[in-house]
């Protein structure tokens, strides 16, 4: 049985509203860094420096209205290195054990958890606690209930609870979500979602039930499960789900391999999706309505995201999906701007409630209504 402290150690070393659309365009999200910026700065702390945090972190570098000035981690080298790399204050460097320690440090307005999911429910819960606005990395929790009690947490702490819905960002993703809401597409038919990839080593935590909360699904298929809701625009009212795993030793019990996921529409779409973690190449959005589609690969890497529908290629220019993210939660953190699409804790619950029931139905095989 792993520790947190024995984990932690070990990973740092291993690395929809249409009016809303009008007030976010493509144009304001890519020229941000190009225009003078004289304005309030979210400066954040981010706990867990392995390799997605590293990307954070760069990507921060570029950013106007975020910037990086606390660390939080188990691994005493990583902190010294990253001071000298970012130029960060020891004063406002931090472990797992006192990180609660935040609440009277006042240079610090923000958390950024980027640790394995099982840890997140309750580091979350203790920055909230600190008086600290807290960014989750996805899954937010590894169940609606954690879900539910970080969400509480954070209202009763009255600090924001965002998460690392990328994504919701990336100009490509938003031109599609803005053509569905002109009415470009029609009536929305069918949603298709293909996320996985061959994992790789079989001692990550990626595969350990106790640290991940699950296996393809929580990491990959989620994806999946958040576009599908963002590229038809409606919440699904019900699901059907099956597993199957060829692998049992390297996927143990609790460790979901390749799941199939369906879920139905109010307005009678259909979502057909793929959650795996041993097939490469699959990294696939399509979208089809009466009056025409979209089709996106990848659709939710690292980037360039690339497309097309039936009016043409997408052509939005790529720009860093944490960079965006970063300068748009900074703006929804400290001046109240909404965001296109939802990157709150109720909408991390509505995915976690999805996941719940599409690990019940593949135990029961049955189609399950959901209430979002």
């Amino acid at each position: 049985m792993h520790t947190r402290r024995d984990f932690l150690q070990k990973i740092t070393y291993s690395a929809m509203a249409f009016p809303l659309l009008a007030a976010t365009r493509q144009s304001d999200l890519f020229h941000f860094n190009k225009e003078p910026y004289d304005g309030p700065v979210l400066r954040v702390a981010i706990m867990g420096l392995g390799g997605y945090g590293t990307r954070v972190a760069r990507a921060m570098e570029a950013c106007k209205k975020a910037k990086l000035v606390g660390l939080i981690s188990g691994t005493p080298a990583k902190i010294k290195d990253w001071r000298s790399k970012y130029q960060i204050p020891e004063k406002n460097c931090y472990n797992y054990e006192n990180f609660d320690e935040l609440k009277d440090n006042p240079d610090i307005d923000a958390v950024y958890v980027i640790t394995p999911n099982a840890l997140h429910h309750d580091q979350v819960i203790r920055a909230a606690k600190a008086g600290k606005h807290v960014i989750c990395e996805k899954p937010m929790g590894l169940n609606a209930q954690e879900g539910e009690e970080m969400i509480r947490a954070c209202n009763e702490a009255n600090v924001k609870l965002l998460v690392g819905y990328r994504m919701h960002f990336e100009p490509n993703t938003l031109e599609v979500v803005h053509m569905r809401e002109k009415g470009d597409f029609g009536k929305i038919h069918f949603f298709q979602g293909q996320c996985g990839f061959r994992i790789g080593d079989p001692n990550q935590w990626r595969l350990d039930k106790a640290l991940a909360g699950g296996g393809s699904l929580v990491d990959i298929g989620i994806y999946a499960i958040n576009g599908a809701r963002y590229m038809v625009g409606e919440e699904p009212i019900w699901v059907a789900a099956q597993e199957t795993k060829t692998d049992p030793v390297k996927f143990r019990e609790g460790v979901d391999e390749t799941i199939l996921f369906q879920l139905g529409f109010p307005r009678g779409a259909v979502a057909s999706c793929l959650s795996t973690y041993n097939m490469n190449h699959l990294d696939r959005f399509f979208l089809n309505g009466e009056k025409g589609f979209a089709e996106m690969q990848p659709s939710t890497g690292y980037g360039p995201i690339e497309g097309r529908t039936h009016k043409g290629k997408l052509t939005q220019p790529h720009v860093t999906h944490q960079t965006l993210q970063m300068e748009e939660m900074a703006s929804i953190i400290l001046q109240g701007k909404k965001s296109v699409i939802p990157v709150d804790g109720e909408e991390g619950l509505k995915d976690l409630k999805i996941i719940d029931a599409i690990y019940k139905s593949c135990k029961s095989g049955d189609k399950l209504n959901l209430n979002l």
